[in-house]
């Protein structure tokens, strides 16, 4: 099967959309490693096992997205899910790990902020860099048509993407033409689960404004199209 370079279904992106992509596209180009950029590496964070061709193949990658509390591989240990972290897709509750802040002067910040649509409070998270800036990533353009296109409702139903899921689809739309590697999602074998594991610390409840088993629906969806290639 040739390889797909569009979203599956309803999802491709709308006029408003595209506008919004396209003004962000040079922004998020200038971090990557090469130009054009023709592979992306998404990788969310599930624990895996060692792997040296899953962590080549992150570090090989033009650009490499990450989310939240990530971790990368240590100088000295297995190789997993390599070192680069070019740009952190994160939200407001965040809880940095130390690899969140190391190099961030190299990396770009894009925060989103789905909560802002019902009861988040818009402060800067108090521990931020006062030399780093951040990225906003706006609702309408970003968390709204995800949640139409997961059958979830963020504006009314106070249910949203997770990070992770926000991460894939905004890479996606940055690089319709790219190959996408994505690794890490463990709700794509496992959509039923109600807590997640973490590459570092501690498990946690799955939130209750998120339907995980849409998620898992929808990316599923994009690996089985050829879209986007899963690492497990």
């Amino acid at each position: 099967m040739g390889r797909v370079t569009e979203l599956v279904g309803d999802d491709t992106a709308m006029a408003g959309e595209a506008e919004f992509y396209d003004r962000l596209r040079p922004l998020v180009s200038a971090y990557a490693r090469t130009a054009p950029v023709r592979r992306i590496a998404v990788v969310g964070n599930q624990p895996l096992e060692p792997s040296d061709q899953r962590a080549e193949m992150i570090d090989t990658a033009d650009v490499v997205f990450r989310v939240n509390g990530f971790r990368v591989d240590d100088v000295d240990g297995a190789p997993s899910v390599g070192r680069r972290a070019d740009v952190v897709v994160f939200n407001r509750g965040v809880r940095p790990t130390p690899w969140f802040f190391d190099g961030y002067s190299e990396r770009l910040y894009l925060m989103i902020e789905p909560g802002r649509l019902l009861w988040e409070n818009p402060k800067l998270p108090a521990f931020w860099p006062a030399d780093l800036g951040i990225v906003t990533m706006p609702n309408r353009e970003v968390v709204l048509p995800l949640g139409e296109a997961m059958g979830a409702d963020p504006r009314s139903g106070g249910q949203w993407a997770t990070t992770g899921t926000v991460m894939l689809w905004i890479a996606t739309r940055l690089f319709p033409e790219a190959r996408v590697d994505a690794a890490g999602f463990s709700f794509v074998d496992a959509p039923d689960q109600t807590s997640w594991n973490h590459a570092y610390g501690d498990p946690s409840a799955v939130g209750a404004e998120h339907r995980i088993d849409l998620e898992s629906e929808l990316v599923r969806g994009w690996i089985e199209s050829g879209r986007v290639g899963y690492h497990r």
